[in-house]
């Protein structure tokens, strides 16, 4: 990545978009300190958050998820959901239910389908609490129930003020959920705006889109 600046505002979805390779799981790896950038600043409301360890800004206040859900495989639902999190056995039932999910809450993570193992990860993201919520293509595997669903929830926490930041391939999710779009291409950022001047960009036709 060379010369890549952005803000997220806060109480906002902000979507980060681009072709593969772009540099978006990157920016969120150098943002949660999961990889080191040689050059340049991190900010989490106005605290330098740059050298920190990983899990120093992960209790700073920032939840993610991955393009490959990461779970504890051999636990259990609940286990992998109370780990980071002192919700109740029935808050985790009713978040997971919103989300189309109705497995025993006993069950064997590796017992899961991918959808499901993803539907977890992103319940485990959301319970723990956070001041920026990082989503790496979250509807990955959700089927269209589970996408509204998801839609539902994040517009929720907006409400509440939360504020996130996603990777997301699927364009009408990210114009319908997102109030900034930020498109990345070769490591830097293109352009950003609001959906619908993204939408007529050519800068993204010709380099996101293809045309």
């Amino acid at each position: 990545m060379e010369s890549c600046s952005f803000q997220v505002e806060e109480g906002k979805i902000t979507s980060l978009i681009g072709p593969n390779g772009a540099g978006k799981t990157t920016a969120f790896n150098i943002i949660t300190g999961v990889i080191r950038s040689d050059t340049g600043r991190i900010f989490l409301d106005g605290k330098d958050i740059t050298r920190k360890q990983v899990h120093e800004i992960a209790l700073s206040g920032i939840s993610r998820t991955f393009q490959q859900a990461r779970l504890f495989k051999n636990l259990s639902v609940l286990e992998n959901l109370t780990i980071a999190s002192s919700a109740s056995p029935e808050a985790i039932k009713e978040l997971l239910a919103s989300m189309h999910f109705y497995k025993d809450l006993s069950t064997p993570c590796c017992d899961l389908s991918y959808g499901q193992q993803r539907i977890v990860e992103i319940a485990r993201a959301l319970l723990f609490e956070h001041k920026l919520l990082l989503l790496d293509e979250p509807t990955a595997g959700l089927n269209q129930k589970a996408r509204q669903e998801l839609k539902n929830i994040l517009r929720n926490l907006k409400k509440k003020k939360s504020t996130i930041l996603l990777i997301e391939h699927d364009m009408d999710f990210v114009m319908d959920i997102s109030d900034e779009v930020i498109v990345m291409a070769q490591g830097m950022v293109l352009t950003r705006g609001p959906p619908c001047a993204i939408r007529k960009d050519p800068k993204v036709l010709e380099v996101y889109l293809g045309k």
